[in-house]
């Protein structure tokens, strides 16, 4: 990005700041003033002086990915202020999870109809959202457990 394209009009990061944007201004190649919310959210977690300071001990090559990685983690800190980007990667893995036994019985009920073994089974339903507030499909990593061992809490009636 040229100087002049953002001479005109400044940076979000420095209509943030309500500041002049120079020329050499470190934020304005990844804080286009179309994107104020970018920088807001930024600013909020880490601060206008940190970020500065991490973008100039970052090589100018790795720059536009750091900017990214704040962005995605204050607007994910902005989201759940606890675990931030955590909760969302803990999501993931449960849906890996899951989605895992779906395919490895898939595969076996496959292995089965091919073989003439037995007709095939259906692939197991994912189970009903529980009591402990997991409708979203969000799961907090210390609720992380097995799915049998709920069937197991609820049989015997017993809570944690």
């Amino acid at each position: 990005m040229s100087s002049s394209s953002y001479s005109s009009s400044p940076c979000a990061a420095c209509k943030f700041l309500r500041r002049k944007c120079m020329p050499d201004c470190i934020f304005a190649p990844y804080f286009p003033p179309e994107e104020p919310q970018k920088f807001a959210n930024v600013h909020k977690i880490f601060g206008a002086s940190n970020v500065s300071k991490l973008l100039n001990e970052v090589p100018t090559f790795q720059r536009e990915d750091a900017v990214n990685s704040l962005a995605y983690e204050a607007e994910a800190r902005l989201k759940d202020p606890v675990y931030g980007c955590v909760g969302a990667i803990s999501v993931l893995q449960r849906q890996v999870i899951t989605l895992q036994r779906e395919l490895d019985a898939t595969n076996a009920n496959l292995f089965r109809y091919a073989y003439n073994e037995m007709p095939p089974l259906r692939p197991p339903q994912p189970a009903p959202p529980s009591a402990a507030g997991q409708s979203s499909g969000f799961c907090y990593p210390y609720q992380w457990n097995d799915p049998s061992d709920e069937d197991n809490e609820r049989s015997s009636g017993g809570n944690m």
